[in-house]
């Protein structure tokens, strides 16, 4: 049967991948503390005019570089600060990238790997997820994506000029990458660059790679922001430098350390339902695609592999460990599937496909069941609820599989990788749809809610020993907070006036003002009661309490 898709098919296909993609990111509440950070940070930018210091509570915050923060900045101009816009941003280049993936699979591996390829990336779970949670992942893997596949297309032609203007392409991705993320995003590629030359002893690459004009695009475009960052805070060059690029790798300060194989689960899950076709491609590389200028042809599909594992490897041996770190492995991946899916038989695709059904047993097991994994009395009373969402997904993704089975079966591979492909999104965006029966636990929508009436812009407002990551944007103001830095402890030492250092210099600060308010942990209400604090409540719910003064 027919493996292949006219034009009028595929526009209709990307329309209804769009309306699935884009479908939930208003729907949820902001969690924290990514999604309320990443959501705060673009807002207070908007209010203050100030473009170039990003701030966090009214504090700096020199973690990540702009781009995002930009972006968000920009829709919330344009459209409203809404949950969807502060999520745009992640959507937009998560979609994006499977169209970057069909474009390059189109021009170095054929129309049909290309068609494979994107519907691989948009259902494998990881991706999938990642590209409907506020974070800054979606977007550096978009763009460091961008630089490494017209890296590859400007090996690939035998064109100089196309050549040129695709490695003018790649530096700006680069140039951009950084923007979104740091230095990874020349760092990584540039890494992968040289140990592909070293494992194929061809260091004819470094000359088509454009150097004079290439770095002359990635400074235009990279060094404005830095100047005027550092020209308005000097400290600025020490902290992101020095702190978030060797502190963060190198040592555990940040509480994220987890052992070398932190990422195998991460790995094989979040390639879910393609994790065997994963492994069967990357053994299965084969000759060097020939560029038709050089008598060593560039071997895309090796390059591909050597930036999937050094990647893994990088992040590995770092001892600060996120699971969305591996997310700029699977554009490549999906690449390397698509190629592979072009000549895979049937018969053994299905036997892959049949071995993810006791996985999908087991999560449909587990979603029926998941209100045994609470262990607090919050998690006890929503768990329940977020069952059907996961059983209902559970179901899906068990029901595409056996479909695509069927399919394969009949030896209709087009299709049978389409409708998996197909739900497995669905099913993922059922997952993360359905965390919004729980995300109470996780958010402060409802704590705005219930006191906005009593927030004025005039009345001070104190975070007390927490700083609750969602209430600044869904409250739109920001806090005082009291003793507590945490992330924030770098901005607190450079304006030390914006906080109170103890809860003794708390007390007479409270004795003397005519009104103010203050959020704490339920635990910390007693304390403060105890030191003789004057307080009314306005909202209680069993993680936190509002007080007024009365």
């Amino acid at each position: 049967m027919t493996n292949r898709i006219s034009d009028r098919q595929l526009w209709w296909l990307l329309v209804a991948v769009a309306l699935i993609w884009f479908s939930n990111l208003e729907y949820r509440t902001l969690i924290k503390p990514d999604e309320g950070r990443y959501a705060e940070i673009p807002r207070e930018m908007l209010v203050s005019g100030d473009w170039v210091t990003p701030r966090l509570n009214g504090l700096k915050y020199f973690e990540k570089p702009p781009l995002q923060y930009w972006a968000t900045a920009t829709a919330y101009e344009v459209f409203g600060e809404h949950q969807w816009t502060a999520r745009l941003w992640t959507g937009l280049t998560g979609f994006a990238g499977l169209l970057l993936v069909w474009f390059a699979g189109l021009r170095l591996f054929g129309r049909e790997a290309a068609n494979y390829a994107a519907m691989l990336l948009g259902s494998s779970m990881l991706y999938a997820m990642m590209g409907h949670i506020n974070t800054l992942d979606m977007g550096v893997t978009f763009f460091i994506t961008l630089g490494v596949f017209t890296f590859l297309l400007a090996q690939h032609g035998a064109n100089r000029q196309a050549g040129r203007n695709w490695m003018m392409l790649a530096w700006a991705g680069m140039g951009l990458a950084v923007l979104s993320k740091g230095l990874m995003g020349i760092v990584l590629p540039g890494t992968a660059v040289f140990i592909y030359c070293l494992v194929r002893r061809d260091f004819s690459v470094l000359k088509r790679m454009h150097w004079l004009a290439g770095l002359g695009l990635f400074l235009l475009i990279t060094a404005p922001w830095f100047y005027l960052v550092i020209k308005a805070n000097p400290e600025f060059f020490q902290r992101f430098f020095i702190y978030e690029h060797y502190t963060r790798f190198m040592t555990k300060e940040l509480g994220r350390y987890q052992p070398w194989y932190y990422f195998v689960p991460i790995l094989l899950s979040g390639a879910l339902p393609w994790t065997l076709l994963l492994f069967d491609s990357l053994f299965h590389i084969g000759k060097p695609t020939a560029s038709g200028t050089e008598n060593k042809p560039f071997h895309a599909a090796l390059f591909l592999l050597i930036w999937a594992v050094f990647i893994y490897v990088f992040f590995s041996i770092s001892d600060s460990k996120l699971p969305s770190y591996l997310l700029p492995m699977f554009p490549s991946l999906a690449l390397l599937m698509g190629r592979r899916l072009v000549e895979i038989r049937e018969r053994l695709l299905f036997w892959y496909v049949a071995a993810v059904i006791p996985v999908a047993l087991l999560l449909l097991g587990v979603s029926a069941n998941v209100g045994r994994l609470a262990d607090t009395p919050n998690q006890m009373e929503l768990y329940p609820h977020y069952a059907v969402w996961l059983v209902s997904a559970s179901l899906i993704l068990l029901t595409g599989l056996v479909a695509g089975m069927r399919l394969l079966w009949k030896e209709n591979k087009f299709s049978a990788v389409l409708i998996i492909s197909l739900a497995s999104l669905l099913a993922a965006q059922l997952g993360v749809s359905g965390y919004n029966t729980v995300a109470r636990e996780r958010s402060a929508k409802h704590i705005a809610e219930a006191i906005r009436a009593d927030v004025k812009p005039d009345i001070p407002f104190y975070s007390v020993l927490t700083y609750e990551q969602t209430l600044p944007f869904y409250l739109k103001r920001t806090f005082t907070l009291v003793q507590y830095q945490d992330e924030m402890k770098f901005g607190i030492e450079q304006e030390p006036w914006r906080w109170v250092p103890t809860l003794a210099d708390f007390a007479k600060v409270w004795a003397v003002q005519p009104k103010a308010l203050a959020i704490m942990q339920v635990q910390v209400y007693p304390i403060l009661q105890k030191m003789g604090l004057k307080m009314k409540i306005i909202f209680q719910d069993r993680q936190h309490i509002v007080v007024e003064k009365p």
